[in-house]
C-alpha cells in the first residue's frame, strides 16, 4: 500500500514572524540575521530574494545587492513559541507527526482515508493554522518524505501541492539536482562539470558509478533521484538528549575550576549539538555533593546550538544550583528537548 507522507513547511518563518509582531514590515525586503558587518542572513523575505539575496549570506554583501532592505536581529524566543504552537496543533489532530525542525514538519497519514481524503484533511489543517497562529504554511502530499519535501518547496509560497505515486517521476525529473535533500554544493558542482544538472539525468546514473564519485551518499542520493525513500516518519518526542558527566578525582570546592569544566563541557555538548544538527530547548544541570546528595535544575530556552549561549545558562544554573559551601563529587550537563534544525539567529553574529 502507498504511503501518504505530508511535507509542512512554514513560508519564510523568521521573515512572517516578525511581520505579525509589526504589520509595517508587510512588503517590505527585509533580512533577519546578524546586525554586525561579520553578520550573515538568516532569512530573508521574497521581497529581498529578487535582488538576490540568498540565506547564509553576508549581511554586508546582501546589503550591497539590496541597500533598501531593513536588517532585523531576530526574536529565537518568539520563533519558538511560534514552533511550539504549530507543533500543539499537529499533534492535537494528527495521527503521527514528526518535527523537523522549527518550521518543518512530517505527518504520515497512511491508511487515514483515501489518497484525495488526506489531502482535503492537509488542506483544512493548513488553514487552520494559519488561521489559528497567523502564519502562512505550505505543504506538499506524496509517497514519501523526500519527495514531499521537494514538492513543497516546488509549491512555495502558500503551496499546497499533491504528488501521487504514478506522478511522482514526471514531477521529479525536470528539476535541478540542487532540488534533492542532502545533496549540498560541492556535489551539485562535481555532477555538473560532468552534465548531469537534472534529477532525470541522475537517476539514470548506475548507482554504482555515483557511489564511486562521491562515497557512501551516492546510494542515498541516487534513490531520492528516483523518488525512492522508505524513512519513515519519527513520532515527535522531546525526550531525545545529549548529556555528561565529570566525577572529580577530589572532591572539591574550586568554584573557578567547576566553572571553567562546566564550560568545557557545554562546549563539547555544543559541537556534537551542530555537528549532528540538533538544537536545544532544555539545558539541565546537576550536581553532586560528597555526601552523595544530589540536585538537578533545569530550564527550558529558545532553539540554540551556540557555545556562548548554552555557557551562560549553564553557568547561571550551577550558581542558582551550589548552595551549600560542601564539596563537590560530580557535576553534569544535560540537553534536551532536541530537534533537527541548524536555524540559529545568534550564530549569525561574530
Amino acid at each position: 500500500m502507498s504511503r501518504a507522507i505530508v511535507h509542512m513547511d512554514m513560508d519564510t518563518f523568521f521573515i512572517s514572524c516578525e511581520r505579525l509582531s509589526n504589520p509595517k514590515l508587510i512588503g517590505l525586503p527585509l533580512i533577519v540575521g546578524g546586525s554586525t558587518d561579520r553578520g550573515v542572513v538568516a532569512s530573508c523575505s521574497y521581497e529581498a530574494r529578487k535582488f538576490g539575496v540568498r540565506a547564509a549570506m553576508p549581511i554586508k554583501y546582501a546589503l550591497r545587492l539590496c541597500p533598501q532592505a531593513a536588517i532585523i536581529k531576530g526574536d529565537m524566543e518568539f520563533y519558538s513559541n511560534k514552533s511550539h504552537e504549530i507543533m500543539a496543533i499537529l499533534k492535537n489532530v494528527a495521527p503521527i507527526v514528526e518535527k523537523a525542525s522549527i518550521d518543518e514538519f512530517y505527518l504520515d497519514l497512511t491508511g487515514m482515508d483515501k489518497f484525495f481524503g488526506c489531502y482535503k484533511w492537509t488542506s483544512e489543517l493548513a488553514t487552520k493554522i494559519s488561521y489559528e497562529t497567523g502564519l502562512p504554511i505550505s505543504f506538499a502530499l506524496s509517497v514519501n518524505k523526500t519527495v514531499s519535501k521537494i514538492g513543497t518547496s516546488e509549491s512555495k509560497p502558500l503551496g499546497k501541492l499533491e504528488i501521487t505515486e504514478s506522478n511522482v517521476k514526471p514531477f521529479l525529473n525536470p528539476l535541478s539536482i540542487q532540488k534533492i535533500p542532502m545533496l549540498g554544493d560541492v556535489t551539485f558542482q562535481l555532477l555538473s562539470r560532468i552534465g548531469i544538472r537534472n534529477i532525470q539525468t541522475l537517476s539514470q546514473m548506475p548507482v554504482e558509478v555515483l557511489q564511486q564519485m562521491i562515497g557512501k551518499n551516492g546510494i542515498e542520493i541516487w534513490k531520492k533521484a528516483n523518488g525512492i525513500d522508505n524513512n519513515p516518519v519519527e513520532p515527535y518526542t522531546e525526550r531525545k538528549s545529549i548529556s555528561t558527566e565529570h566525577t572529580f578525582e577530589t572532591d572539591t570546592i574550586n568554584i573557578h575550576q567547576i566553572k571553567a569544566l562546566i564550560t568545557a563541557m557545554v562546549e563539547k555538548l555544543a559541537y556534537q549539538l551542530r555537528s549532528q544538527e540538533f538544537l536545544a530547548s532544555t539545558i539541565a544541570v546537576k550536581i553532586r555533593y560528597n555526601n552523595f546528595d544530589t540536585e538537578t535544575r533545569q530550564i527550558k530556552i529558545p532553539y540554540t546550538s551556540f557555545d556562548h549561549i548554552l555557557t551562560k545558562v549553564a553557568v547561571e544554573l550551577f550558581d542558582k544550583l551550589y548552595t551549600r559551601r560542601m564539596r563537590l563529587r560530580l557535576i553534569g550537563i544535560r540537553f534536551t528537548g532536541l530537534v533537527r534544525g541548524t536555524y540559529q539567529i545568534n550564530m549569525f553574529e561574530d
